[in-house]
C-alpha cells in the first residue's frame, strides 16, 4: 500500500514503525526538520517538508495516489489533521483519518458528518486510554483485559508471582476435552521478547500470560493463576489533564469513592467546577508525605496519568508499597514499559500504541472488526469476521499451516463462545480472535481473504 502519515510526533513516528515492518510504500509530511530526521533514521520512508494543510505539500507527497492517509500532526490545535484530511481526500486519497482532541466529533450523529464530508475515521487517543483505564478497573486481577461477544469471550492477561499453580508447567499440562476447554495460553511476554508458545513451553515466575477463556473458565485460570477479584471502590487519580478529567467524570456515574490530584491551582479549580461527585485536591503527588496524609494509602485503586512517565511510574511503585492494591500507570517512552512493570506496576498504557493500533486496521482486509494492541507484549489480538471460502474454513485448525508467530484463540459462533483448539473447525461468518506478533500480522490477514 501507498501510505502517507501527516504528523511525525510520537504518534506518527510510531506509526511509521510499525507499518514499514509491512514494506509499504511510506511518506511522512512535518513541518519540523528535527522531526522528520528522527523519524528517517529510524524508518525507511519519503520525509517532505511542509505543513500537511497546504495543497502543495500534499500534492508533493503524491497524496492522490494513497492508499492510505493519517493525520496525526501532533499541534494541539488539531483542527489541522481535519483540514488535511479533507483535502487529502478531494486530491485522490482513498482511505484518511484524522487524529482529534475534541469528544463532541465522536458522538453517533457528528461522526455520520465526517464520514458524509469522506473522513473515514476520527479517532481521540486520550479517550481511547480513558476507556482502556476503564476496563482495567472493572477487572482488578487482569494487567490487560477485552471481551468479545459481551464477555462471553475474554482475553485477560495475569503476571506469574511466586505461588501460582501455574509456574513451572508446560503448555501439555493444560488438556482439557476438545468441547470443554475453559481457557487456553496464547501468548507470554518475558524478558527476552513476546513468543507464542508451542506444546513444551514451560511458565516461569514474572511471565506476562495471554490466555482466551469462556466466561466460566475465567475463575478457573484465576485461581490457577493465584489471582482474586476484589471490589474497587476508592479510587485516586494524580493528573488532571485531559485523560485524568475524562477518566474521573466516567468514575463519577457509578457509587464511588474519587479522589483527583494535580499540581496546578488554577487546573484545580477548572476540575472542582468541571467534575461532580470528585474530590479535586491540589498538591504534589512526588511527595510521599503528600500522599499519606492524603489517605492514598487506603484506596483500592491508583492511576497515574500526568504527562511525565518517570512520575506516572513512581508514584505508583511508591503506593504500591504503601498498601494500594491496585496500580495503573500511562507510560508513554516506550522504553520504559517493561522497566514498569517490572517495579512491580499492574498495568501500564501508552497512548500511542493504542492509535496505531486502530491505525493499523486499515491496512489489513476489510473482515478485521477490532484490533488492540497487547500492552506490556509486542503482540495484536484481532478479531476477524470469516469471509465465505478463505483459507481458514478448508480444514481443521491443526491441519492447516498457519503462521508460527500467530495463534487463534477462540471462536463465536450465533451467540455461543468457545476455545480454539487443533479440532476446531472454522465457519464462514464466524467471528474468530488471533493473537499475532508483528511478524505474521500481513501473514495472517491472508487466511481471512
Amino acid at each position: 500500500m501507498k501510505i502517507v502519515i501527516a504528523g511525525a510526533g510520537e504518534v506518527g513516528n510510531h506509526v511509521s514503525k510499525l507499518l514499514a515492518a509491512d514494506n509499504h510504500d511510506l511518506t511522512i509530511i512535518d513541518s519540523s526538520h528535527e522531526r522528520l530526521a528522527k523519524v528517517a533514521e529510524e524508518v525507511d520512508i519519503v520525509t517532505v517538508l511542509g505543513n500537511p494543510t497546504s495543497i502543495q505539500v500534499l500534492k508533493e507527497a503524491r497524496v492522490e495516489n494513497a492508499d492510505l492517509f493519517v493525520s496525526v500532526f501532533p499541534d494541539k490545535d488539531q483542527n489541522g489533521n481535519i483540514i488535511s484530511a479533507l483535502l487529502a481526500k478531494q486530491l485522490g486519497a482513498k482511505t484518511v483519518a484524522a487524529r482529534i482532541r475534541n469528544p463532541e466529533y465522536l458522538e453517533a450523529d457528528n461522526k455520520l458528518i465526517f464520514k458524509e464530508l469522506g473522513i473515514d475515521l476520527v479517532f481521540y487517543p486520550e479517550r481511547m486510554v480513558t476507556y482502556e483505564i476503564l476496563d482495567l478497573l472493572r477487572q482488578s486481577q487482569t494487567s490487560e483485559f477485552a471481551d468479545f461477544a459481551h464477555g462471553k469471550l475474554q482475553l485477560v492477561v495475569f503476571k506469574l508471582e511466586e505461588g501460582s499453580e501455574m509456574v513451572g508447567k508446560a503448555m501439555y499440562e493444560f488438556v482439557f476435552p476438545p468441547d470443554k476447554t475453559p481457557f487456553r495460553i496464547l501468548a507470554i511476554s518475558r524478558e527476552e521478547g513476546t513468543i507464542i508458545p508451542h506444546r513444551d513451553t514451560k511458565l516461569r515466575i514474572g511471565d506476562q500470560v495471554y490466555v482466551a477463556a469462556v466466561r466460566e473458565g475465567v475463575e478457573e485460570v484465576e485461581r490457577l493463576a493465584g489471582k482474586q477479584y476484589y471490589d474497587i471502590r476508592n479510587i485516586a487519580i494524580l493528573g488532571g489533564g485531559q485523560i485524568g478529567a475524562m477518566v474521573a467524570q466516567r468514575l463519577s456515574r457509578g457509587h464511588l469513592n474519587i479522589k483527583l490530584v494535580d499540581i496546578d491551582r488554577r487546573r484545580c479549580d477548572e476540575l472542582s467546577q468541571m467534575l461532580d461527585h470528585t474530590m479535586v485536591v491540589c498538591g504534589d503527588g512526588r511527595n510521599v508525605d503528600f500522599l499519606y496524609a492524603e489517605d492514598i494509602q487506603h484506596c483500592d485503586a491508583f492511576v497515574a496519568v500526568t504527562s511525565s512517565s518517570e512520575t506516572n511510574i513512581m508514584t505508583c511503585v511508591a503506593v504500591k508499597k504503601m498498601g494500594v492494591r491496585r496500580t495503573i500507570a500511562q507510560v508513554e517512552n516506550l522504553e520504559y514499559i517493561r522497566l514498569a512493570e517490572g517495579m512491580g506496576v499492574d498495568a501500564v498504557i501508552n497512548k500511542k500504541l493504542i492509535a496505531a493500533s486502530r491505525i493499523y486496521r486499515f491496512t489489513l482486509n476489510n473482515s478485521v472488526r477490532s484490533i488492540k494492541y497487547l500492552s506490556g507484549s509486542s503482540a495484536e489480538a484481532i478479531e476477524y469476521i470469516v469471509n465465505p471460502g478463505s483459507i481458514i474454513t478448508t480444514a481443521p485448525l491443526k491441519d492447516i499451516d498457519f503462521p508460527e508467530d500467530a495463534i487463534i484463540g477462540g471462536v463465536i459462533r450465533g451467540g455461543e463462545a468457545f476455545v480454539a483448539v487443533g479440532s476446531t473447525e472454522i465457519r464462514a461468518y464466524d467471528s474468530v480472535v488471533v493473537i499475532a506478533l508483528p511478524s505474521a500480522l500481513q501473514k495472517v490477514d491472508k487466511f481471512f481473504v
